[in-house]
């Protein structure tokens, strides 16, 4: 079987329950979960080594969650039962924030993407995240959606800025610091 089927040279694809343009909102939002997802399989690739293997670990599941994610939100129809990504997938991750945090430094400017390459790279995703969370949103505004996957998606947001934090920690690397701010973040 082949990789082409030219079904799509019109500017139309596949949806689970039917075809849309291209660029109709429900596949903006999954693909963008998609194009995270690749970003997290890169992120995957410079978390080496012993000290990164609970990262690594959690990162491979985060992508199963991701294709989860992408899943619901490409169903034109479904029953709220048969949704995969629920809840719990959000608490976990406010675990692994949680956890991570007690390595990181106070923050006390605003943090900018850089450090290490890893560091750097969880920046990404963090980005791209935020931007499949508005897409999400977006979808959300003139359909149904499972709403479990906007929650993950910005408790996931904030798991990559914590994570990538704790990569710089582990090899040693100061974060990158928006040096013309005022200190910021006090308590």
């Amino acid at each position: 079987m082949g990789i082409y089927t030219r079904t799509g040279d019109e500017g139309q694809t596949s949806v689970i329950g039917g075809r849309v343009s291209k660029d109709d909102d429900r596949v903006e939002a999954y693909g963008t979960i998609d194009e995270l997802n690749s970003f997290v399989g890169q992120a995957i690739s410079f978390a080496e080594g012993e000290k990164f293997a609970d990262i690594r670990t959690q990162l491979e599941e985060i992508q199963q969650e991701l294709f989860d994610c992408g899943s619901d939100l490409a169903f034109v129809k479904i029953s709220e039962s048969k949704y995969k990504v629920k809840d719990e997938l959000a608490e976990r991750l406010e675990g692994w924030i949680d956890s991570c945090q007690e390595e990181n430094p106070k923050v006390e400017r605003f943090i900018i993407p850089g450090g290490s390459t890893l560091s750097s790279t969880l920046h990404v995703c963090r980005t791209v995240c935020r931007r499949a969370e508005r897409r999400a949103v977006t979808l959300g505004k003139h359909t149904d959606i499972n709403p479990a996957v906007r929650r993950y998606l910005n408790r996931l947001s904030d798991y990559f800025f914590v994570v990538a934090r704790t990569a710089n920690v582990r090899q040693g690397v100061p974060d990158v610091e928006y040096v013309r701010s005022k200190k910021v973040f006090r308590k």
